[in-house]
């Protein structure tokens, strides 16, 4: 009776981690499921690793939370692998431990001892089967272990490539709109395209960064926990920041008209991938914690794009209808932003400083001539 308690567990433990590699690695659409094995693992451990980063120092906690990305990929690897590995032990246990062994007695131990070297492919010859189902189940082991190793060396190389097409519109959007990036940086530095064709652009790209984002992350969930280089980027940054800036030019520019409507594009498919990976990290939205856009702030905001000559649209529903388009994304970006411990951008900066590509750890930080060129030294 416990041999068939022990073969029905370890074919059930064999079900769960073979679909669940394959969901997440294989299967290049979202599912929806009860448990997820991997789901389960990022929820247990996620949690406590989050919860010790405060004992660290800042730059040493952004470190701390910037190594979990990489090593619960690993870890979720060699979980999988332990589970095939206790799986099959299970099973050969209850064929009846048929093990011819060079040394020592059969039982659970040289069972899981003969799982571990047939996935692995070792082929030591000090433990081998004897009857014609544990052989069978050697072989299907010898192969399900084959393509494991197989799918792992695929699979590495794919998550990494859809993380630098993730970082580098990240990495220009520095120059582009601050570091931290704010929307109001983002129009300030676009003063000067009055007719709205090199921001509208700009928006475009985002557009195709934010579906890139969406299809990758749903695809491979695990990059949402890769951090980016500097502690004040982000991909939930980037995405919050493009999704502020195309509500401002949405109700604030209408005399652009090609502008606005690629900036409500862009907004239908960024806060389509805010809501989407909002869904599959269970994250559903709460209550703001903290206003991100106060009355003072928005004055200030509307001061300075006036003064650089882009100012935003007056009349009675401008912040009924920004605030209409924020409600659609704000409560998602803060409630994303706490289960990734990160920060959201804010609309506008409250002190200047200069851009992550104008400092360096061998000088002090100074106005660059390529701005002082272009009359943005102010900024500084």
């Amino acid at each position: 009776m416990s041999g068939l308690v022990a073969g029905l567990g370890g074919a059930m433990l064999l079900l769960v981690v073979l679909w669940d590699a394959f969901e997440t690695v294989i299967l290049p659409r979202r599912i929806s499921r009860r448990f997820r094995l991997a789901r389960f693992f990022y929820r247990v451990t996620w949690g406590p690793w989050r919860a010790a980063a405060p004992l660290f120092g800042p730059r040493r906690r952004e470190a701390f939370l910037a190594v979990y990305g990489p090593l619960s990929l690993l870890m979720l690897l060699g979980l999988w692998a332990t589970g095939i590995v206790l799986a099959f032990g299970m099973l050969q246990w209850s064929a009846g431990s048929a093990l011819s062994m060079v040394a020592g007695n059969p039982g659970f131990p040289s069972d899981l001892y003969m799982s571990g070297t047939t996935f692995f492919t070792l082929g030591l010859g000090d433990v081998v089967p004897r009857t014609t189902l544990a052989k069978l189940l050697t072989v299907v082991e010898s192969g399900t272990g084959f393509s494991f190793l197989a799918i792992v060396i695929g699979y590495l190389p794919v998550t990494y490539q859809a993380f630098s097409r993730r970082e580098g519109p990240i990495s220009l959007l520095d120059a582009r709109a601050g570091s931290p990036p704010t929307a109001g940086e983002l129009l300030w530095r676009y003063r000067s395209d009055r007719s709205g064709e090199r921001l509208g652009e700009l928006l475009r790209e985002w557009e195709r960064w934010a579906a890139d984002v969406l299809e990758s992350h749903l695809s491979y969930p695990p990059l949402a926990y890769f951090r980016s280089q500097h502690s004040n980027q982000s991909w939930l940054a980037a995405l919050t920041t493009i999704l502020d800036a195309s509500a401002l030019v949405i109700v604030g520019h209408e005399g652009e008209h090609w502008c606005v409507k690629q900036a409500e594009l862009t907004f239908a498919m960024a806060r389509h991938a805010m809501v989407d990976l909002a869904q599959v990290f269970n994250t559903p939205p709460g209550a703001k914690t903290a206003e991100r856009l106060t009355p003072d702030q928005l004055e200030r905001l509307r001061s300075r794009l006036a003064g650089g000559g882009r100012e935003l649209r007056g009349g009675s529903d401008f912040l009924a209808r920004l605030n209409e388009l924020r409600s659609m994304y704000e409560t998602l970006a803060v409630a994303l932003a706490d289960r990734f411990a990160v920060a959201l951008p804010p609309w506008v900066q409250e002190t200047a400083r200069p851009d992550n590509w104008q400092t360096s750890p061998w000088e002090r930080p100074r106005t660059s001539a390529f701005y002082k060129a272009r009359g943005d030294e102010d900024h500084f």
